[in-house]
């Protein structure tokens, strides 16, 4: 649990009645077709071929430094969708978000290239989360030696293109693991590898929240977020249903889904 009371709770993201809406292209079933010129038609006040998606409906929430909050609904329940919008990477369509300090997308912040090296994208990983050099020189044996990648192989040397979607995965959380952040959101990574590497997560969270930082967790592992969360956000089609301490969430969210 995160320890509390020792002075005034610290906001780092504030979600004001925050809205996010998708504009994508619309199915259409010809271009010339009778249905869909009356289809047209009936979309007349629309945007022409675009059909809108409202993601997230009104959510607001206020999070504290030293929290590892836990994300949790259906798929598609805007859940990847308000990390991003978190991290400044989709505008709000209404209502606000506020950040204290500078925000980090797990496999954003360190995205990686499949034509380099394991080696070189732990470098450019290290540099694009704000390390230096020196740094990432210091901590790089600690960030190959965490991902476990190199544990049945020398896979560090070898392209990313040729490792698993796990490996892969893995050595993202390792690299956003190296560097103490003011807020984390960690969108599935832990549901890769096997118990030894979420064990291994699990601990590095606990630590980045002692280091003040705020941590997102997504998952659909409820023990993940049992054994890393102490509140737990819980979202359904794009409103947030119930937020408060992590029992007491989940235990609403498995009566919901029978699981």
């Amino acid at each position: 649990m995160a320890e509390q009371g020792t002075g005034p709770r610290v906001p780092t993201v504030i979600a004001d009645e925050l809205h996010i809406v998708y504009r994508v292209n619309g199915g259409r079933t010809g271009r010339g077709s009778a249905t869909a010129a009356l289809s047209r038609i009936m979309r007349r006040r629309e945007e022409r071929g675009v059909r809108t998606v409202h993601a997230v409906k009104g959510v607001t929430f206020t999070a504290y430094r030293g929290e590892a909050i836990g994300l949790i609904g259906s798929n598609g329940s805007g859940k990847s969708t308000l990390l991003r919008a978190i991290a400044g990477l989709l505008p709000a369509e209404r209502g606000r978000v506020y950040t204290d300090g500078q925000p980090s997308l797990l496999g954003v912040n360190a995205a990686l290239m499949n034509d380099l090296t394991g080696e070189r994208n732990v470098i450019l990983g290290g540099l694009a989360m704000g390390m230096s050099r020196e740094q990432i020189k210091e901590r790089y044996q600690q960030i190959v030696d965490f991902s476990g990648i190199n544990e049945k192989g020398d896979f560090i040397t070898l392209p990313m293109r040729t490792y698993s979607s796990g490996m892969a995965a893995r050595l993202r959380f390792s690299i956003a693991a190296a560097k103490d952040h003011d807020v984390l959101m960690i969108d599935e990574a832990l549901a890769t590898g096997d118990r030894k590497f979420q064990k291994r997560s699990e601990d590095r969270i606990r630590e980045l929240r002692k280091e003040a930082g705020t941590v997102f967790l997504v998952s659909h592992n409820n023990k993940s977020i049992r054994d890393t969360c102490d509140r737990v956000l819980w979202l359904e089609r794009g409103e947030l249903r119930m937020d408060g301490p992590t029992d007491e969430v989940l235990k609403e969210y498995e009566k919901f889904t029978g699981k």
